[in-house]
């Protein structure tokens, strides 16, 4: 059972924030073999997600990992294999079709994993947010702006932390959809 089949909450886990790191590339680099080793023939690709995956910008020292799978429920069946290697199973954790991992170490968050399945449109909505902060130094800028304030009035408390950036990253996620819609007929929108 996960934690969040029995009703628990991600733990607390300290956390903080600073400029951006090359090293956070190498982070996920490092990360990725040992997911791909643990989903061995299951997986189709690793994607770093996440503010770490964006040069520039400011974030907490957090490896996201988008893995996409072949099949979501074999991933289940793997499950004890990825808590044996040090990662906490939370089910799909508010996210149906994703399988949501996360690694600590002596109490400090390391890396979450949001594994999906080919095809979940979550996996093009994650990929589209990155690629459009990429693309975009002035909004990667304004979202460094706005995670600094975030931090600043939840320094210890990630959950709050997470909900000051909520709006925001709602209303460029929009924006970030109609640009690849725009970028996929060749438009700059």
């Amino acid at each position: 059972m996960t934690s969040e089949e029995a009703g628990g909450s991600s733990p607390p886990s300290r956390y903080g924030f600073g400029p951006y790191s090359p090293r956070w590339l190498e982070d996920f680099d490092e990360a990725a073999r040992r997911i791909r080793s643990l989903l061995e023939g299951e997986i189709v690709t690793v994607h770093h997600i996440g503010s770490t995956a964006v040069p520039g910008l400011p974030a907490k020292p957090i490896i996201d990992l988008l893995p996409v799978v072949r099949d979501i429920g074999r991933v289940d069946d793997r499950a004890a294999d990825m808590v044996s290697a040090g990662y906490r199973a939370w089910g799909a954790f508010g996210l149906p079709g994703r399988r949501y991992f996360t690694r600590d170490e002596s109490g400090v968050r390391r890396e979450n994993v949001h594994v999906s399945q080919e095809g979940n449109p979550e996996v093009v909505r994650h990929l589209t947010f990155r690629d459009y902060l990429r693309a975009h130094p002035d909004v990667r800028d304004e979202y460094a702006r706005v995670k600094r304030a975030a931090f600043a009035s939840h320094p210890d408390d990630i959950e709050r932390y997470n909900d000051a950036k909520e709006g925001w990253i709602r209303r460029v996620e929009a924006e970030a959809l109609r640009w690849r819609a725009g970028e996929s007929r060749g438009a700059d929108v």
